[in-house]
C-alpha cells in the first residue's frame, strides 16, 4: 500500500521545503508535489516531517536487566518520541563482547524491536577494560564498539582498540571518566554540592580522559566519538580536534543544555553521569551546537526501577529517560528560544548521527521512509506516568513544553501515530 504524506514542511538537504512525501512499500518514492490517486493521502499541513531522529547512545537493557526496560518497551519509547533507529550501549548479560553473546541481543532485536536498533559491541571483554573484545567477529552486526559506563583507564588497551578499530572500519565511542579522580562523588563538584553537602565530580574527570582519547586517535587513524560531553574544556578539546582535521566528534544530551547542576532537587531523577554540570558548562555545550563542534544530540536513555531510583541524590542509580522527552524539551528551550534553529536541531538529531554512523537521517527518493511527523504547535506538560518506557526518571517531569511527534514511519510501516493525529499510539 502505497502512503502519501501530502503539504507539509519536508526537511530536505538540511532546509526545510513545502513538499508532498509518497512512500511506497519501505522507500520513499516521490518527492516534491505528488499526486498519486492509489495512495493513502495523510495530511500533514502545518507539520514538520523530518528523517526519523537517530540516537546513537541508549540503554534498553536487554539482555539481563528486563526489570529496568526491554527491546520491546524501549523500542516502543523511541517510536513515541519520533525516533526510528537506535544504538543500545553493551552494559549487559552476557555483554556482547564476542558473536556468541552479541547473537542473544540480536534475537531480541529481531523479534521485539518496533523501530530500527543497531547494538553496540564491547571494547573489551566484560568491559573489565583488560583484553579487547572479538571486534572482528561483530563487525558486520554493530554500529561500533565502546565500554559505556566505564572509561577505558589503561593507555595501551584503548591504543590497541583503536588500532583495531580503525583496521575494521568501525568507530571506538568512548565513556571518558578517569576513575582515579572521582573520589566517591555523584553530583558536579559545583556550588550546589557545596551548598548541600554532597560529593562532587570534577570536570577533570571527563576531560582529562578526552585529551588522552585524542592523541590515541591522532596516533592510529580511528574514528573516535565522545559519548555524553558535559564540560567547558570538553567542548574545547573537541574543538581543537577538528580544527586538525582528525576524526573526531561527540554527543552531548538534552538536560547538559538546558539545566545547571543549581536546578537540581534532592531527587534520585536528577542524577545521572557525567553529571549536570555549571551554567558556563552548560553555555559552552550551547554554543558547541551552535558552531557544529558538538555532532550529535543523544539522550542517554537509562531507565531504572522505580525503587533504584527512589534513594535521592547519593543513593540513587545513575541514569534518566530521555526518549520521550528530548525533542519537546530542546525545541521549547533552543529552538523557540532563539539559541538554535529547527534546521540545526534536526541537523543533530537525525542527519548527523545518520551520516556519522552510517544510519540514514535524510529523506531523498530511493531511500528508506524512516521518517517523523512533528507538530510544533502542540503545548503540553510532560508527565512521566505516560511514558512507553518502563523507566520514569526525569528532571523534565512537570514541565510545560511545546512540540510533539504524531507519526513515526519505519521502513515505510505506521509504528507510531498519536491521539492527537488521528491514532492510537504504538501501531501493532
Amino acid at each position: 500500500m502505497k502512503k502519501l504524506l501530502k503539504g507539509g514542511l519536508v526537511y530536505v538537504d538540511g532546509k526545510f521545503v513545502r513538499a508532498d512525501v509518497l512512500i511506497e512499500n519501505d522507500i520513499v518514492a516521490g518527492l516534491g508535489e505528488v499526486f498519486d490517486v492509489d495512495a493513502e493521502t495523510v495530511d500533514v499541513s502545518g507539520k514538520y516531517v523530518v528523517p526519523g531522529l537517530i540516537d546513537v547512545h541508549v540503554h534498553l537493557r536487554e539482555p539481563g536487566f528486563s526489570y529496568k526496560e526491554t527491546i520491546a518497551t524501549g523500542s516502543r519509547a523511541a517510536a513515541h518520541g519520533g525516533y526510528t533507529t537506535v544504538c543500545p550501549m553493551p552494559n549487559l548479560s552476557p555483554a556482547p563482547d564476542n558473536a556468541e553473546h552479541l547473537g542473544v541481543q540480536l534475537d531480541l532485536i529481531r523479534r521485539d524491536a518496533v523501530v530500527k536498533v543497531v547494538p553496540y559491541g564491547t571494547i573489551t571483554m566484560g568491559q573489565k577494560g583488560g583484553e579487547l573484545s572479538r571486534m572482528e567477529e561483530m563487525k558486520d552486526d554493530v554500529v561500533g564498539f565502546s565500554d559505556d559506563g566505564h572509561g577505558v583507564q589503561t593507555d595501551g588497551v584503548m591504543e590497541a582498540a583503536m588500532t583495531e578499530a580503525a583496521r575494521l572500519g568501525k568507530p571506538i565511542v568512548a565513556h571518558c571518566e578517569v576513575n582515579s579522580l572521582l573520589h566517591g562523588g555523584y553530583i558536579h563538584d559545583g556550588e550546589y554540592a557545596r551548598l548541600h553537602g554532597h560529593r562532587g565530580i570534577c570536570s577533570e574527570s571527563e576531560w582529562a580522559q578526552v585529551a588522552r582519547d585524542i592523541e590515541l586517535a591522532r596516533k592510529t587513524g580511528c574514528q573516535y566519538h565522545v559519548c555524553h560531553v558535559s564540560t567547558k574544556e570538553s567542548v574545547e578539546l573537541v574543538r581543537k580536534a577538528k580544527a586538525e582535521g582528525l576524526k573526531v566528534s561527540c554527543e552531548t544530551g538534552p538536560h547538559y543544555l538546558v539545566m545547571t547542576d543549581m536546578d537540581l532537587q534532592e531527587e534520585g531523577r536528577f542524577k545521572m553521569n557525567p553529571p549536570i554540570r555549571s551554567a558556563e558548562d552548560r553555555d559552552a555545550l550551547v554554543r558547541g551546537i551552535q558552531d557544529g563542534t558538538i555532532d550529535v544530540i543523544a539522550t542517554d536513555h537509562a531507565p531504572h526501577s522505580a525503587e533504584e531510583k527512589s534513594r535521592g541524590l547519593a543513593g540513587s542509580a545513575f541514569g534518566i529517560v530521555g526518549l520521550e522527552t528530548s525533542f519537546p524539551v530542546l525545541y521549547t528551550h533552543l529552538v523557540r528560544t532563539g539559541k538554535v534553529s529547527l534546521e540545526r536541531l534536526i541537523k543533530v538529531m537525525s542527519a548527523l548521527p545518520g551520516r556519522l554512523f552510517g544510519l540514514g537521517g535524510i529523506i531523498k527518493v530511493g531511500r528508506a521512509a524512516d521518517i517523523a511527523v512533528l507538530d510544533t504547535d502542540a503545548e503540553w506538560t510532560i508527565d512521566s506516568s505516560e511514558f512507553l518506557s518502563m523507566g520514569h526518571a526525569t528532571p523534565f517531569d512537570g514541565w510545560k513544553v511545546a512540540g510533539r511527534n504524531v507519526m513515526t514511519i519505519v521502513d515505510g510501516r505506521v509504528v507510531y501515530r498519536d491521539r492527537s493525529f488521528g491514532g492510537k499510539g504504538i501501531e501493532e
